[in-house]
C-alpha cells in the first residue's frame, strides 16, 4: 500500500482544509472532563478585572494535562528548536507517525490519535519521498499533511479548529515551521510579539486539551546554554510548557542531542543517532536532569484502593476518608488535595478524578484507566 494520499478525494480535501471557517465549540471533541473547567482564557469585559480566590481555586477541579508520548510529551504547546538542516523535519515525522499509529517511539509509549502536520516548508511529493524512505509502504489513516496555510490571526486559528472538529480523536498538531504562520511586521521578533504568537497558540492547544509542537530556528549567535540559542526572544518561551532544542556538537556528524525542559514534565536530555539508510532517528543513551519528586502516599493509598476487579469507586468524601483510613484529614482538605493532584492522579497512576452531585450529597468518582505511568 503506497503512502501517497488522494489529494483529489473531496471528502478528505474537505477534512483537511484548512482555509475554511471554524466549527462550533459544541463540536468540539469529546472530553471526560468536558463538565470541569480548563486552564484557557476565556472571553470578558476588558474593563472587568476577574479574580478568584484562593479558596476558589483550590476548590476548582481543573482539566488534568494528559499524555501524548508518556515522560516525553503531553497536552499544550512545546517548542522545538534546532538549526536549518539538522534533521528537525525527520524527526516531526517520527513523533507524528508513531503517534498517529500508537508505536512506541524508541522506549517510550505513545497514545494513538490523529495527527496534523503542518509541512510549511515541504511539498507533497517530497513529503511521500521522505516518508516511504522511513516507513515503507505501511501508511496510516490518522496521519494528515498540508503544505500551505493562511498566518494565524488571518484564518489558521480557525481553519484548525474545524480539523479539530471534525476529528474527534486528535492528539496533535505540528507546525513546521513557526516563521510561517506569524505575522509580518516591523516588531515581529519583539517580546511582546513572540509572546502573542505563542500565547495564541497555547490557548488553542489548552481549549481542545491537545498538544500543538512548533518547530523553530536557532540564533545564529551561539551560547552555553542551549535554550539561549532559541531565535527571538524570551517571550516564546515563557509562554509555551515546554522546549526541545536539538543540536550537534559536530554539524556532519550523524549524531545529535535533543534537551528537554518544561515546566510539568520532567527535563531529560536524549542522544540519538540517525540511520542514513532508513532515514529515522533513534535513542542511544537517555540522561534525567532532575530527580523524581516524592511520591504522594494520599495518592498511593487511592491507586492501592482500586484494582482489575474492582477499577471504580464512587461515594462520598467521609466515604473515601474512611475507605483509605484518613484519620488526620477533614472532608475539604482531601476534595481539595485532590484537585490539586489531578494531574499526578491521571499521568503517574492511570486514575480519573471527577465529582457529580445528586439531590443530597457531592460524589467522588475515581476510576483506574491505564497502566501507571512511572
Amino acid at each position: 500500500m503506497k503512502l501517497e494520499r488522494n489529494v483529489n478525494n473531496s471528502e478528505k480535501k474537505k477534512a483537511t482544509d484548512l482555509n475554511s471557517s471554524a466549527g462550533t465549540d459544541e463540536n468540539q471533541s469529546p472530553n471526560m472532563y468536558k463538565n470541569i473547567i480548563t486552564n484557557s482564557s476565556q472571553t470578558i469585559n476588558k474593563n472587568i478585572l476577574k479574580t478568584s480566590s484562593l479558596n476558589e481555586i483550590f476548590d476548582t477541579t481543573f482539566q488534568p494535562k494528559t499524555q501524548i508520548i508518556d515522560g516525553m510529551l503531553q497536552t499544550g504547546a512545546y517548542l522545538f528548536v534546532g538549526s536549518p538542516k539538522i534533521g528537525k523535519s525527520f524527526m516531526m515525522a517520527q513523533i507524528g507517525y508513531h503517534v498517529s499509529k500508537g508505536l512506541p517511539l524508541w522506549n517510550f509509549k505513545t497514545h494513538q490519535g490523529t495527527v496534523l502536520y503542518l509541512a510549511l516548508e515541504d511539498d507533497l511529493f517530497r513529503i511521500q519521498q521522505r516518508l516511504s524512505k522511513m516507513f515503507g509502504e505501511e501508511g496510516s489513516d490518522n496521519f494528515y499533511f498540508t503544505t500551505n496555510s493562511e498566518k494565524l490571526n488571518d484564518g489558521l486559528e480557525q481553519g484548525l479548529s474545524k480539523f479539530i472538529n471534525e476529528h474527534k480523536d486528535i492528539k496533535l498538531i505540528i507546525i513546521d515551521t513557526l516563521q510561517k504562520i506569524r505575522e509580518k511586521g516591523n516588531d515581529m521578533y519583539s517580546y511582546a510579539n513572540d509572546n502573542d504568537v505563542a500565547s495564541s497558540i497555547k490557548r488553542l492547544a489548552e481549549k481542545y486539551n491537545i498538544c500543538i509542537l512548533i518547530v523553530h530556528h536557532t540564533r545564529k549567535s551561539k551560547s552555553d546554554d542551549p535554550f539561549e540559542n532559541i531565535s527571538g526572544t524570551n517571550g516564546l518561551l515563557g509562554a509555551v510548557d515546554g522546549a526541545f532544542i536539538m543540536y550537534k556538537k559536530h554539524r556532519n556528524e550523524n549524531k545529535a542531542i535533543i534537551d528537554l525542559e518544561g515546566r510539568d514534565i520532567k527535563s531529560q536530555r536524549f542522544y540519538i543517532s540517525f540511520d542514513e539508510e532508513n532515514c529515522v532517528w533513534s535513542l542511544d543513551n537517555l540522561e534525567k536532569i532532575q530527580n523524581s519528586p516524592r511520591e504522594n502516599p494520599l495518592l498511593k493509598k487511592i491507586c492501592s484502593l482500586l484494582t482489575i476487579e474492582n477499577p471504580r469507586w464512587q461515594g462520598t468524601a467521609t466515604e473515601l476518608i474512611n475507605a483509605l483510613d484518613l484519620s488526620d484529614i477533614n472532608t475539604s482538605v482531601l476534595a481539595r488535595k485532590l484537585n490539586i493532584s489531578v494531574d499526578e492522579l491521571l499521568n503517574k497512576y492511570g486514575i480519573s478524578y471527577k465529582q457529580k452531585r445528586n439531590h443530597t450529597e457531592k460524589l467522588i468518582i475515581l476510576e483506574k484507566l491505564q497502566e501507571t505511568v512511572l
